[in-house]
């Protein structure tokens, strides 16, 4: 049987690894719309704003790896928040 310290760290490892993998996939999501966008003729701000994002979320990957899972949370915020912008921008 688990103990409640045992629970609280595999939650603290899921949360880690939930807020590192959802950073780095959203990274990989805009820098691919950064470059399409870039490569299409797209205003440069729309392809500006995807690259943002995808930077924000890639410090995000990092914040997660290192357990700050509230900050990292806001930041992935943030970066689909910019990404968004370039969306509208387009």
């Amino acid at each position: 049987m688990e103990t409640v310290a045992e629970q609280r760290a595999r939650e603290a490892r899921r949360a880690r690894r939930a807020a590192t993998a959802s950073g780095a996939v959203l990274t990989l999501a805009g820098t691919g719309a950064s470059a399409i966008r870039f490569s299409s003729g797209a205003p440069a701000s729309a392809a500006l704003a995807y690259a943002i994002g995808a930077v924000i979320c890639a410090t995000v990957a990092v914040l997660g790896a290192r357990g700050r899972t509230k900050r990292a949370l806001v930041g992935l915020i943030a970066g689909v928040l910019v990404m968004a912008i370039g969306d509208q921008l387009d």
